[in-house]
């Protein structure tokens, strides 16, 4: 099978849209800014989903629904958070069509215009908090802890598949308590969960940290944020989680009666992590010849391939394969047994790495007879000869071994790409010549902030929760500053 992807060497950006379009991940619509996201994609998602699913209810939280159409008005109430998201909203006028009376299809009916226009969801702390106003009369009836799976829509002009559509997938989770510490602690436990489900599940390290001021959600106090470093030395922001003080309660207008029986506003957070994660997963282990897939979150970890040039040889091989299917079920491994004739054995191993499967075994008559099977695993391409005896302990050891493998590759990559800098000049070479994470002195001025952007396109991505305080002066004004901070150019 002839190369289908770009070298990432040539073009990164071409490689990332040649991987989603052959690997059968997505693929764009007809409507501009949004995405198809095609069986095998939409497999892996439903794996993220299910895991991060119960890592929330694992945390105490319940799924919940809330509509996808917001009024207008409601926007108007939470000053930062309408001008944060007011350039991104698309605005439902009108509820009805009609014949072109021209006979030219149909039209808008001017007559069923709305009395107030309707948002489509960006974002849903609006009506969440319309709504938990009805459900929340004193402190008995806190904390509230829900998240919904959702569609949300944001009117991106320039798009690129799974990074950043006009429509993508996502879960919110908003929270309301009794106290600020609760909040707080709410807030930080969530970034603690997206951190170890990308670190344990997706195998790409992140950095935990808060966001400056000038990066914050619209509306939020603090926003926690895990950044993650991709292959061509760009940060991806792949989950944030928000300390949104009592902005959203009081917009409006949610009390509760405390222990004392005085009067108070709730406290809130808001979380979430999109379909953009998907983005982090490729652009985080995927190579030239495809998809490298943490066996956690593949869609199927086993794919079985027989080689035979005769019926009756394959009937034999069937009867092995499937007793090792068994096997790796047992497991919970999942398997897929590819006993399709219509391609070729060469192009299915090449479709099978090209689409990140961890572990291949192929099976011919000479196995059988040797009692072997040939096992090639996605990350290393290496290949070797197995005994068909114990193979299933085999595998599911090789699985754990690639799991580890894929995350140990990432976070030496990352730290061969962080680099500490003291001048800005220091700081420009790096960002120019090797790019990746960048950990720097800033004086904590958004003016500072702002010229490195205007100057580099580097962005602060977060300042680390476990970076510690160290004395040093701004690498920009010289001023004094008690932190380094991580700075990079970003997706």
């Amino acid at each position: 099978m002839a190369k289908v992807l770009t070298p990432r060497s040539e073009s990164y950006a071409q490689w990332y849209n040649d991987l989603v379009l052959k690997a059968d991940l997505a693929e764009n619509s007809a409507v501009r800014g949004c995405m198809v996201i095609k069986p095998y994609g939409y497999a892996i998602w439903e794996k993220m989903q299910a895991q991060l699913d119960r890592m929330f209810k694992e945390t105490g939280h319940e799924n919940a629904y809330f509509p996808i159409f917001i009024p207008k008005s409601f926007f108007s109430k939470e000053a930062d958070h309408v001008e944060g998201f007011a350039k991104e909203c698309a605005v439902v006028t009108h509820y009805r069509l009609m014949n072109d009376p021209n006979g030219d299809g149909v039209v808008v009916d001017p007559e069923a215009k709305l009395e107030e226009e309707l948002i489509v969801r960006p974002t849903s702390e609006t009506i969440i908090w319309n709504t938990y106003k009805n459900w929340i009369q004193s402190y008995r009836d806190l904390p509230i802890k829900c998240n919904q799976w959702a569609n949300v829509v944001r009117w991106e002009m320039r798009t690129r598949l799974f990074l950043r559509t006009a429509e993508f997938l996502w879960q919110e989770g908003h929270t309301a308590h009794s106290t600020k510490q609760e909040a707080i602690e709410e807030t930080e436990t969530m970034i603690g969960v997206y951190a170890d489900f990308a670190e344990k599940y997706m195998a790409v390290p992140v950095i935990k940290g808060l966001k400056t001021a000038s990066e914050r959600f619209a509306g939020a106090l603090e926003t926690y944020t895990i950044e993650a470093l991709m292959q061509d030395g760009k940060a991806l922001q792949s989950g944030t989680s928000h300390f949104l003080g009592q902005n959203f309660a009081k917009a409006f207008d949610v009390k509760f009666a405390n222990k004392e029986g005085k009067e108070d506003y709730v406290w809130a957070t808001s979380w979430g992590v999109s379909t953009r994660l998907m983005g982090a997963l490729i652009m985080a282990h995927s190579d030239d010849n495809g998809m490298v897939l943490p066996p956690k979150l593949a869609p199927f970890q086993v794919v079985i391939v027989p080689i035979y040039r005769k019926d009756e040889e394959l009937e034999k091989i069937k009867v092995v394969a499937e007793d090792i299917r068994k096997k790796l079920i047992g497991r919970g491994i999942d398997v897929k047994f590819d006993f399709s004739d219509n391609k070729k054995p060469g192009w299915k191993f090449a479709e099978y790495e090209l689409k990140g499967v961890p572990v291949r075994l192929a099976i011919g008559p000479r196995d059988i007879e040797n009692g072997t099977v040939e096992v090639a695993r996605r990350d290393t391409l290496s290949k070797e000869t197995v005994p068909l005896e114990g193979i299933d302990a085999h595998i599911a050891d090789l699985l754990d071994q690639i799991q580890e493998n894929i995350y140990k590759k990432a976070i030496d990559f990352r730290a061969e790409t962080t680099t500490p800098v003291e001048t800005y000049d220091e700081f420009k070479k790096v960002l120019e010549e090797k790019g990746g994470f960048i950990l720097a002195h800033w004086d904590g001025t958004p003016e500072t902030e702002e010229k490195i952007k205007n100057e580099t396109k580097a962005t602060i991505r977060c300042i680390p929760l476990d970076q510690p305080d160290e004395d040093g002066v701004c690498m920009v004004t010289g001023k004094p500053s008690k932190k380094r901070v991580l700075f990079a150019k970003a997706y």
